[in-house]
């Protein structure tokens, strides 16, 4: 069937092109602070583009769980940054950008005046601590630098970043007491067993080295740092260990708690004196490493060799400039700018360098390894950023996309289990979430034209993954067509997402001529269909003996089936074969009054009440935003009779779920997918289908775009009749050409042309 936005109308003729963008520096269009509050989980750091160093502060220090249990208190700061508080207790040097969980948090420094405090104290009685208040109105955060005024202190605190080394400079006040704490206790969702042994030694009078090695999240997870001041440090120490210890050895002949050099425990904070005049400048460089304190000393010395701290922040800054100028927009709307280019802030925060200057890393088999022509990644929230971040990137970061499939495969093939990532974290599997979605990335890099990358290798490593029959319900899943919610629970979600994850590997095996994969993975690709009972409008979970579990609620979350979405929203995940649920509810008309019945019902309170990472701000009827499985529905009006509402749901959920204020997420970044749905919605076209070569068409939000690309060329978006009342699309063309379909080809972006949208305020004519 050939869908259009038009059936009749005349054609328009581009009559100019887009010159240079007006927009001089799009780093005042940037702010860090977005999606801070409840959700977004954005920390406003000082980082460098991907860097393996994101330096932020953090606010509190609310522990994993009380007496044992759960305490969700603790998911407010899975960043470590939360807007709504009112202290900083340090500022580490590792963190997530928009995860619903968390870890990291490492390395925290905190500089103080007055007398020597070695616990964070609280938020309630900040002075009993380390800690100090601050107010937002002395707080400033741009990309590459952020500074505040601990206001307890009277210090004020500026912090930048390279790749792999954090800067601080703090300026004291007179003052007879300067201290800078070292805190390794410190961590973000710490529990009683997170720290698994930290280590400190005193080289010299200006340089510190040790490690931290932590259970969590990733649970084995090591990181290397060497800390260099800018003066020497007048006098140093360790906050004693009060917990009992039945063997202490022969190192309790020392005083360990004063100007001893080596510092070793579970538990360690240490403190650091220096002699500073009123106005005096104390500058601290910290460098990381997964390997070793000698290669976090050769990413300093590589990377920041002198005391400019301004140098840096310039250096950083041109860094991001670069970064975001890979898409160019003008707009008449100031939040559009601010929207835009925070989005592509946050998408370029993740995944992140995880390798030495000189190639080398900690792997998962936790042994050294050299990465040989590829820059080596850690951080892939596959769940969540297979769907538009990774597309994102096959435009705008090609080189990037071929290491990060190289990383991925370096995971492969130091897995234990012979699987590709499912959320890789420092050298670390957690097995978050469900689906084998690198395999998505993969092939639709492949599908693409990325190169750099062994692609038979990556094949063979798709298959192996998607066979692995001990992975969440794969073995039932291979033999009967469906994960049978008796044998792994949701069962439903999952049965979706390998159904998706295998038509990506039928394509990328079609395209090799491999046919034993191609055969055996079409198949599988249709296993959505098993999920659906006769004549039924949503997905059911099955038993093992064939059976539909039908007493359940398509509006509930936490029943059996679903993880992270509801029945309404979780059904219509199948989005390589659209056409196919189009026609099992009714055809285009039936799926277009199914979709605006999604749109526009209601959803009561009582569903989303206790589920941490949704409010009612990432809703629309019963249509949630917030999580990913809904990022494509929009779209799918393209396969109805009103392909037109396809714009208007779009920019309806641009301007409703976006916001440029610090609770401007209507949901958790999820390491830039949400901001990744935002950038490609503003442009108007989505990659529906990851592993496909076609973007369904929207209805664009900016005036104009431009997108440099190889070679010279470039890719424009022209938009006539833009305006907030003008939400239809009445027709498209390309490069000058009336458009008769709904989508276009990832090959006809590359080749550089105009893409021209013209809006009006009704629908169009049919």
């Amino acid at each position: 069937m050939t869908r259009s936005f038009f059936t009749c109308a005349c054609a328009v003729t581009l009559t100019a092109v887009l010159g240079q963008s007006r927009n001089t520096d799009l780093l005042r269009f940037v702010d860090p602070m977005i999606g801070t509050q409840r959700m977004g989980h954005v920390y406003p750091g000082a980082t460098a583009p991907f860097g393996m160093v994101q330096l932020s502060p953090d606010t509190d220090t609310i522990p994993y769980a009380v007496n044992g249990t759960y305490n969700p208190e603790v998911y407010r700061t899975c960043s470590g940054y939360q807007y709504d508080d009112s202290t900083i207790v340090g500022f580490s040097h590792t963190h997530f950008s928009g995860t619903g969980h968390s870890d990291l948090g490492d390395i925290l420094l905190m500089p103080t005046t007055g007398p020597l405090l070695m616990n964070p104290g609280t938020a309630a009685h900040p002075e009993s601590g380390f800690r100090s208040v601050f107010h937002h109105a002395g707080e400033k955060a741009v990309p590459g630098k952020y500074e505040v005024l601990l206001e307890d202190h009277g210090i004020k605190a500026e912090l930048t970043a390279t790749t792999r080394v954090g800067m601080h400079r703090y300026t004291f006040p007179r003052t007879e007491t300067a201290h800078v704490i070292l805190d390794l206790v410190h961590g973000i969702y710490n529990h009683a067993d997170k720290n698994v042994w930290t280590f400190v030694r005193v080289e010299n009078d200006t340089l510190v080295t040790g490690y931290r090695q932590t259970n969590g999240w990733a649970r084995t997870r090591t990181v290397y740092f060497a800390m260099a001041f800018s003066k020497p440090i007048a006098r140093y120490g360790q906050q004693p260990d009060a917990r009992p210890q039945e063997y202490r050895g022969f190192w309790r002949k020392f005083d360990q708690n004063h100007d001893f050099p080596e510092m070793a425990g579970k538990q360690l904070r240490a403190w650091f004196d220096f002699d500073v005049k009123a106005g005096e400048q104390l500058q601290v460089k910290v460098a990381l490493s997964s390997v070793s304190t000698e290669g976090a000393l050769r990413n300093m010395a590589a990377e920041l060799p002198h005391w400019d701290f301004d140098r840096v922040v310039r250096e950083t800054q041109d860094a991001w400039r670069a970064e975001l100028g890979r898409i160019r927009i003008e707009s008449k709307r100031p939040e559009v700018l601010t929207n835009f280019y925070t989005a592509m802030y946050h998408a370029c925060l993740a995944p992140t360098v995880y390798q030495d200057v000189d190639g080398q890393y900690r792997g998962l088999d936790q042994n050294i390894h050299t990465a040989t022509g590829f820059t080596n990644y850690t951080t892939f929230s596959l769940w969540d950023t297979y769907r538009a971040l990774h597309p994102l990137f096959n435009i705008i970061q090609r080189e990037r996309s071929s290491d990060f499939v190289n990383s991925m495969l370096a995971h492969y093939d130091q897995s234990a289990h012979h699987m590709l990532p499912i959320w890789s974290h420092h050298a670390n599997e957690n097995w978050c979430m469900i689906g084998y979605h690198a395999v998505s990335v993969i092939a639709d890099a492949h599908a693409k034209g990325v190169e750099g990358f062994d692609a038979k290798h990556a094949l063979d490593a798709c298959a192996a993954t998607a066979r692995h029959r001990g992975f969440e319900g794969l073995g039932e899943y291979m033999d009967l067509g469906y994960v049978p919610e008796d044998c792994s629970g949701s069962s439903v979600s999952k049965t979706l997402e390998y159904s998706y994850d295998d038509r990506c590997i039928y394509r990328m095996a079609l395209s090799m001529r491999n046919e034993d994969i191609v055969t055996e993975f079409l198949i599988r690709s249709e296993n959505f269909k098993w999920i659906f009972p006769p004549q039924g409008r949503f997905a059911l979970p099955r038993l093992a003996n064939g059976e539909f579990i039908t007493e359940f609620d398509p509006l509930d979350t936490h029943q059996k089936g679903f993880i992270e979405g509801n029945a309404w929203n979780y059904s219509l995940y199948v989005p390589h074969k659209p056409d196919a649920i189009a026609l099992m509810l009714g055809g285009p008309k039936g799926f277009r009054e199914h979709l605006d019945s999604l749109f526009t019902m209601e959803l009561p309170d009582k569903y989303f009440e206790h589920t941490e990472d949704i409010t009612r701000d990432g809703i629309m009827g019963n249509y949630v935003h917030g999580n990913e499985p809904s990022h494509h529905v929009a779209y799918l009006y393209n396969y109805t009779d009103r392909p037109w509402m396809t714009g208007k749901r779009v920019r309806d959920v641009l301007d409703i779920m976006y916001k440029p204020r610090p609770d401007g997420l209507s949901g958790n970044d999820d390491c830039g997918q949400m901001s990744a749905w935002y950038i490609f919605s503003a442009l108007g076209f989505y990659p529906m289908e990851p592993g496909s070569d076609a973007y369904e068409l929207g209805a664009p939000v900016v005036d104009r775009a431009e997108i440099p690309l190889p070679d010279g060329r470039t890719f424009k978006v022209i938009v006539k009749g833009q305006g907030p009342k003008n939400g239809y699309v009445q027709h498209v063309e390309l490069n000058g050409a009336r458009l008769d379909r709904t989508t276009i080809t990832h090959y006809e972006l590359m080749a550089g042309g105009v893409l021209e949208f013209t809006l009006g305020p009704n629908p169009p004519n049919f």
